[in-house]
């Protein structure tokens, strides 16, 4: 069987690149206070045997569950093009308070359509969110006989029946 050559980006008419072959990112977010990971197939093409491993372990949700371990990062089986997927770490204050890393590196590895194995790494430097001021919501006051709202809440897994 030949040896395929590398393909080059396609820029179509809007400005945004188009590949045949699939490119899967992960990348940390931080929204208001929050951070965020996200797994993400940037391409056209779809990605197949999805998975992450991180250079350390950290935990998020109030240091409750280590989620460098969750099985999205273990065993996805399918990415679609374009298709994003996005779990909450933790506050930021709460992730800095623990003394998590701030260092992380993340190499993905995935398959295309013709079975072709790709890897990537990719290095975060979540310390860069520690000095990041933000607004937190405004949170209606307490009644007699009412807790008091919390403007988000971690949860994770599911609902209890």
């Amino acid at each position: 069987m030949p040896k395929r050559k590398p393909t080059s980006p396609i820029v179509d008419a809007g400005g945004s690149v188009s590949r045949d072959q699939p490119e899967v990112i992960v990348d940390f977010v931080f929204d208001r206070g929050l951070l965020h990971i996200v797994i993400e197939n940037v391409s056209d093409a779809p990605a197949h045997a999805v998975s992450v491993k991180f250079d350390k372990p950290f935990r998020g949700l109030g240091g409750e569950r280590e989620v460098s371990s969750l099985a999205l990062f273990r065993k996805l089986q399918f990415l679609a093009p374009r298709k994003r997927i996005e779990t909450l770490l933790d506050s930021s204050a709460a992730y800095f308070a623990r003394r998590e890393p701030t260092r992380i590196v993340a190499t993905i590895s995935y398959r295309d359509n013709d079975g072709h194995h790709h890897e990537r790494r990719i290095t975060h430097d979540l310390s860069i969110y520690k000095d990041i001021s933000y607004a937190l919501p405004s949170v209606p006051p307490a009644s007699p006989g009412r807790p008091i709202p919390l403007p988000w809440e971690p949860k994770h897994g599911h609902s209890p029946r």
